[in-house]
Parts: structure tokens; C-alpha cells; sequence
């Protein structure tokens, strides 16, 4: 079962977008913007490919980081916003530049920047920028914060227009939302975590999912792989829920202690009343229902997946042992700075196939078939290989 995850565009009710100019006043005041071009891959309309162009970018302003874009992961959000498959939520605005897990190095930086320097590996997420003021962003929640910036098809303060992402060779960005990779890590591996890696990490952390717990992570991939290798790695005892058999050696490779094949009723069964938690990965229609019955009392399933329909969930299934059901998405920019680095300390990286940017339309209707295991990721040095 693919999943295509709630990054921050996937939640309905989630920060509305509003212009930067009603922030605080900045206490360092910028001249005027100057411009430079870069090379990027856009889609022109809802049925459109993607193909190459070239996009505007900010020069660096005090607090900016530029950076020289390595790789960009693939997220099933990315396919969603180019096909305007969100129009209810946040319609997209064309051209658009998707991705949001981004690897690079930095060129250029501002002359008030303290965090990085030229030559650093990082990392951009989901969100470029926040009001900073407001009482998430003061408890390091970017993520829930009203006035969050995304990192493409968001209005960009700066330039006008909207925010343009990671498929292109270069992006700009405040320096408070440029993350570190630890230098271990492999720079294509370690750009899934900017999305998968985080949307699973946050629940875990927040539901205090580590040794002496027992955990489920219901579908297998691109954010399931990831939860399996978290899971593990924070010492809970870890149990894969596939609608595949054949996915049994896989996940006891990731980190899975045991497997079960959701489709058989006597696995499922031998389960009930046993879950401190399960991570529903899953974005297809199912059963929940039949996961909820499996937490123990005070027990806690969490959905990162994002169906297209309504769930049907019985009130039994919550009454019956105080269980509750949540939801969850990205983390804040402290947060996803701690994920870094565990997975620096644990040589955690994403599965991933690196695939050439000129090969991007076709996977993304692998994507669809959930034909990856588990995240493609482009490999910028393509783009610049096709010359002005």
C-alpha cells in the first residue's frame, strides 16, 4: 500500500497562507531584492509533464542561506499539487516547481547568517518561512503555525508570485529553516527524511514510543519503511502490518520484529488487545476498525496516511479500552534538527533509487503504482548536465 502522507500540504484545516508583510517589522532592514535565474523542472498545467525551464531566485539577503540543490526526493504530495488533486484545500497556481526534500550545499550566505557556512551539507523541508511570533512558532511548532510558508506553491513574499521547490539547481531560503545533515549520511538517502523521515519521527517522539512498548506501523512505504527503521531503532518491539506476503523479508529487513499479513483473520486475531501504539501509514480505504482493536487500554493510533475518503470509525472501538485515534504531520524546525541527528547517530538514511530529473514524469506514474521501494530521488547533477 503506497502512502501519500500528510506533509504540511495535505492538511485540510492546516496553516492558512497569508502575506509576509503583516509580520514584525524585520530590526535589520533589506535593500532592494536583486534576482538571479535558475534552472528548474515545471508543469504548465494540471495535465501537463513536467519539463525544463528556468525560474527567478532572491539573491541572498541578510539572514539568507543559498544553496546549490544535490537532491530532491519525490513525494506523493508533490504529484497531488502538480495534478491539482487538492483544489478543495489549496488550489495550485501555475507554473509550478514541486518538492520539499531537499539535499544540498551551501554557496552563498548573508551577512547576518551565524548558523551555516559555504560548503556545509543541508537541508530544506516542508516550510521556508513563518511568522516567528506567534505562540506555535514560540514553541518551536513552524509546522502549526498560521502564517507557515511553504516550501513550493505558497504566495512568496519576497518575489511575488508563489514559492517555487526543490526541482531545480538552486533555492534560497532564511536561515532558520536550513537544517544540517549530519555528514555520515548519504546526501540521496538522507532527503526523504525531510518529509517521510519527519512525518513519521514526530509521532513517535510525541507519543513517547521507544523501549518496553510495543508498536505497530500499518503499511509499508515510503513513510512506513521509514517508521519501521525509527520504531526499531528507539528499542520498542516493532510489528509490520502488510496486505503482502511478500513484503515479510523486506520489512524484517528495515527493523520489524514480527510481520503480519493484515488479510489473514488468525494473525490479526493473535494481536488484539496487545498495541501501545500503531502508526497508520496507509492512504488507501480500510479498515480501521480492525487496527483499533488491536491497542491495548490508554492505547494510541495515529494516521500520517491520508485517505481520500472519510474513515468509518466505530465509537466502540475507542470506548472499549480508552483508546485514542490522532493524527499527525511534519514536525517543527528544532524537531526535525533532532530527527538529523538521530539518524546521523543510527545511520538512518531513506531506501531510495536515484533517478536523473529528465526521467521525473516517469516516476511519478511508478509512484502511482507504487512501483519504488521506497522514494525516488532526483538527482540534481542531471539537471545542470543539460547546459543552458
Amino acid at each position: 500500500m503506497h502512502s501519500a502522507g500528510t506533509c504540511l500540504e495535505a492538511a485540510a484545516g492546516g496553516p492558512t497562507l497569508r502575506p509576509l508583510a503583516t509580520f514584525a517589522s524585520d530590526p535589520f532592514p533589506q535593500p532592494s531584492l536583486t534576482i538571479f535565474q535558475t534552472k528548474a523542472y515545471a508543469a504548465a498545467s494540471a495535465t501537463a509533464k513536467l519539463a525544463s525551464t528556468r525560474i527567478p531566485r532572491r539573491d541572498p539577503t541578510a539572514r539568507d542561506v543559498q544553496i546549490e540543490i544535490l537532491f530532491c526526493g519525490i513525494c506523493h504530495s508533490d504529484l497531488h499539487s502538480v495534478r491539482n488533486e487538492w483544489s478543495s484545500v489549496m488550489p495550485t497556481t501555475y507554473p509550478i516547481v514541486p518538492g520539499h526534500e531537499i539535499v544540498g550545499r551551501v554557496t552563498k550566505v548573508g551577512a547576518a547568517v551565524s548558523k551555516h557556512r559555504v560548503g556545509d551539507l543541508v537541508a530544506v523541508g516542508c516550510l521556508v518561512d513563518a511568522d516567528r511570533t506567534c505562540p506555535q512558532c514560540k514553541r518551536d511548532h513552524e509546522n502549526f503555525c498560521a502564517n507557515g510558508v511553504f516550501t513550493f506553491n505558497a504566495p512568496d513574499a519576497h518575489l511575488g508570485g508563489v514559492t517555487y521547490g526543490g526541482y531545480s539547481q538552486s533555492i534560497v531560503v532564511d536561515e532558520h529553516f536550513v537544517l544540517r545533515v549530519p555528514k555520515n549520511l548519504d546526501p540521496a538517502g538522507a532527503a526523504p527524511l525531510l518529509c517521510a523521515g519527519i512525518t513519521t519521527w514526530s509521532p513517535l517522539r510525541h507519543w513517547g514510543v521507544g523501549k518496553g512498548k510495543k508498536v505497530g506501523i500499518i503499511g509499508l512505504g515510503g513513510l512506513g519503511h521509514m517508521g519501521v527503521k525509527f520504531a526499531h531503532a528507539l528499542g520498542a518491539h516493532t510489528v509490520v502490518f502488510t496486505t503482502s506476503a511478500n513484503k515479510r523479508d523486506d520489512a524484517r529487513r528495515l527493523g520489524a520484529d514480527e510481520v503480519v499479513v493484515s488479510r489473514n483473520a488468525d494473525e490479526m486475531l493473535r494481536h488484539v488487545g496487545s498495541f501501545d501504539f500503531l502508526l497508520d501509514a496507509v492512504s488507501a480505504d480500510h479498515d480501521i476498525n480492525a487496527y483499533l482493536n488491536l491497542l491495548t487500554n490508554d492505547g494510541t493510533m495515529v494516521l500520517v496516511g491520508a485517505p481520500e475518503k472519510p474513515l468509518n470509525v466505530s465509537a466502540f472501538s475507542l470506548l472499549m479500552g480508552r483508546r485514542t485515534l490522532a493524527g499527525s504531520i511534519i514536525g517543527g524546525i528544532a524537531e526535525t534538527q533532532e530527527m538529523l541527528d538521530f539518524c546521523g547517530q543510527h545511520g538512518i538514511t531513506a531506501d531510495v533509487e536515484v533517478i536523473p530529473i529528465q526521467k521525473v514524469n516517469e516516476a511519478y506514474e511508478r509512484v502511482l503504482r507504487s512501483d519504488v521501494k521506497y522514494r525516488f530521488c532526483i538527482d540534481m547533477a542531471s539537471l545542470q548536465a543539460e547546459g543552458s
